[in-house]
């Protein structure tokens, strides 16, 4: 129980200092730290990042940030994805799920550390693949086809990888509505959360209709304390630069990535 506690405790705080993207690190640390399969670390994980991602949306939401109705159409569009994602989990033997997390990991991070070298050297420019505009006059997205098809494949996507790897999707969302849409980072990061809370509840009801085991104990333990450690992550996150918290969350992921596909080799 105690490790469950730390583990969720790291988890959390790197959440917190990071955004909606940190709670790809959730299986693997149930995998490496509890010794499970990433199977059975899917649905804990999914409690724990879906319901600290819940309480980010909610402070999110008071402040207006959240683009509530972006956010339920990707989430409708995520939901049903998730089944999928969960039959390609049980089906996938266990060395290709690891194999195929790590090289998610190794794209996050090198995404992460080019974003990192681009800011420093020329700032952020919009997107030339923008289709959802804010209208300045109501402060409402200008909803269209391409608008909506665009938000639709986000949720999708980001549905079918919380299936199967037991994902928030963070990682997919954030740099998906950066580059379809004019929404400021806040925003993005506010409703990437809402996506999150409401895909991840989808995934772990797909997760155990696919045979998947929740301990509940451990579960309640390991969200109660990813839920603590994002809120101590979020108060430490305004005393670090930006670009600092981005190299040390791409090694991260170098390393943990490296560890995964070792794992998968000597299975």
């Amino acid at each position: 129980m105690l490790l469950s506690l730390v583990l969720g405790a790291l988890v959390g705080a790197t959440l917190g200092l990071t955004g909606a993207g940190g709670g790809i690190l959730a299986v693997p640390a149930l995998v490496f730290g509890m010794g499970w399969p990433l199977q059975q670390a899917t649905p804990v994980a999914l409690v724990a990042v879906a319901g600290s991602a819940a309480v980010g949306a909610l402070e999110a939401f008071r402040k207006r940030l959240v683009r509530y109705r972006a956010a339920l159409l990707m989430a409708a569009a995520g939901m049903p994805a998730t089944a999928g994602g969960a039959r390609l989990a049980h089906a996938l033997p266990q060395r290709v799920l690891l194999a195929l997390f790590a090289a998610v990991m190794l794209v996050v991070a090198f995404r992460l550390l080019r974003q990192t070298l681009a800011r420093r050297a020329s700032g952020h420019a919009q997107s030339p693949m923008c289709v959802a505009h804010v209208d300045p006059a109501t402060g409402r997205f200008r909803w269209t086809w391409p608008t909506a098809a665009a938000l639709a494949a986000t949720g999708s996507l980001t549905g079918l990888m919380t299936g199967m790897l037991g994902v928030g999707g963070g990682f997919i969302i954030v740099p998906m509505m950066r580059k379809l849409t004019d929404v400021s980072m806040h925003g993005i990061v506010a409703t990437s959360l809402m996506v999150i809370a409401l895909v991840g509840s989808g995934g772990v009801l797909a997760t155990a209709a696919h045979g998947a085991t929740l301990p509940l104990e451990v579960a309640l333990w390991f969200t109660g304390a990813t839920a603590a450690g994002m809120l101590s992550g979020r108060l430490a996150s305004h005393h670090i630069a930006a670009h600092q918290v981005q190299l040390g969350f791409a090694s991260i992921l170098v390393c943990v990535a490296v560890g995964l596909l070792v794992k998968a080799v000597l299975m």
